[in-house]
């Protein structure tokens, strides 16, 4: 049988970052491609993180460059099937709204992936809402997690909705999948983000404050690349809140330093205020560490309040403080959540999985 012809626009690095990183996995994986004629065009205009949400001339011509490229691959591909990595809101969605429209003028079947959310933010925009009703019209949807269904709810109808949470390449790094309980040694703490506010980082240091004046000792490692936040910015901030002693920013690490690192802490701490399917989660279950995070995005659907770790409400200091206590004191505690935490990534969340369910979707749509 000959293969549906199936045209990819979607992100993939650089720059890194979690939409394009799965961009990078569907474009890599043997079953997809098996599965399907794929053609990949890059949706991005930024090449680097610095350059996200900043307007650029050269951004204005790469985009340009995108048009051409979709036009030329619907007119003389003619493909079965546009899988669209669609951007939720602002300058951007209207970049990609132009792009989808060109697309639907050639009466192809339009599926989007949301990697993000805010289309509820901006659909009381008289401008906005006949963009997306024209966006969505006879489309369907991809989501990560049925709690980011509200988001889109105003356009498109649930059995027009496909869920697929998203996966990553497991890592049996024999010795943190038996973790065991430590003696006489502090608490290590991992944060691993991008310097950016709306992770929670002053959020989090609040909670810290709480924690030593409690008497609870502990280390916290950050990692990432920076963000709106700088590296100076970040150390003053660090010195302002009395964190000299238990808090450290190494950077951004790639590899074999970051696993270490990750195999080195004992809990994965991401107060997000603004998210939608974290993939460094995912990451933490890999390496058996319990989660405390936020009730954000799809983030209930990853961490099992409870089970794997818990889950505060946004911007809550006094909880975020009091669930990051229980950890620190109770090893046993830290390392069960750990193991449950690992089960359900092997069940569901990896590279294996997200791409059996991504062809399932497609297989059905195309057919």
């Amino acid at each position: 049988m000959k293969k549906k012809k199936i045209l990819f626009i979607l992100h993939y690095p650089p720059p890194v970052h979690g939409a394009a990183n799965v961009g990078l996995q569907i474009m890599q994986s043997e079953a997809i491609n098996e599965a399907f004629d794929c053609k990949y065009i890059n949706l991005g205009t930024s090449r680097t993180i610095d350059e996200i949400g900043k307007r650029k001339i050269v951004k204005l011509f790469r985009y340009f460059s995108i048009f051409g490229h979709v036009f030329k691959s619907v007119v003389l591909n003619r493909p079965d099937l546009c899988y669209f990595s669609l951007t939720a809101k602002c300058l951007p969605f209207y970049k990609d709204a132009s792009l989808a429209l060109l697309v639907k003028m050639f009466n192809i079947r339009l599926i989007y992936h949301f990697h993000n959310k805010g289309v509820k933010d901006n659909q009381d925009s008289f401008f906005d809402d006949k963009l997306y009703k024209m966006v969505f019209k006879k489309s369907k949807v991809i989501l990560l997690s049925e709690y980011l269904y509200a988001d889109i709810k105003k356009y498109v109808k649930k059995e027009d909705v496909y869920y697929c949470p998203n996966g990553i390449n497991d890592k049996k790094i024999v010795d943190v999948l038996e973790r065991t309980e430590k003696s006489d040694e502090i608490v290590q703490l991992l944060f691993l983000s991008n310097l950016i506010i709306s992770k929670g980082i002053f959020v989090l240091f609040d909670a810290f404050k709480q924690l030593k004046n409690n008497g609870v000792s502990f280390n916290c490692t950050f990692v990432g690349g920076t963000g709106d936040l700088s590296s100076e910015e970040f150390g003053d901030a660090v010195k302002k809140y009395g964190l000299t002693d238990c808090v450290t920013y190494v950077g951004k690490k790639f590899g074999e330093e970051k696993e270490h690192i990750f195999a080195q802490s004992d809990i994965f701490v991401h107060p997000t205020l603004k998210d939608c399917f974290p993939l460094v989660l995912l990451e933490a279950m890999q390496f058996s560490l319990p989660i405390v995070s936020t009730v954000e995005g799809g983030i209930p659907d990853i961490v099992d309040d409870g089970k794997s770790g818990f889950l505060v409400a946004k911007g809550n200091v006094d909880e975020l403080a009091l669930k990051l206590e229980l950890l620190i004191k109770d090893a046993e505690m830290r390392i069960q959540m750990g193991q449950i935490g690992r089960q359900k990534f092997e069940n569901k969340y990896t590279s294996e999985k997200f791409e059996e369910q991504m062809i399932r979707i497609l297989d059905k749509i195309c057919f």
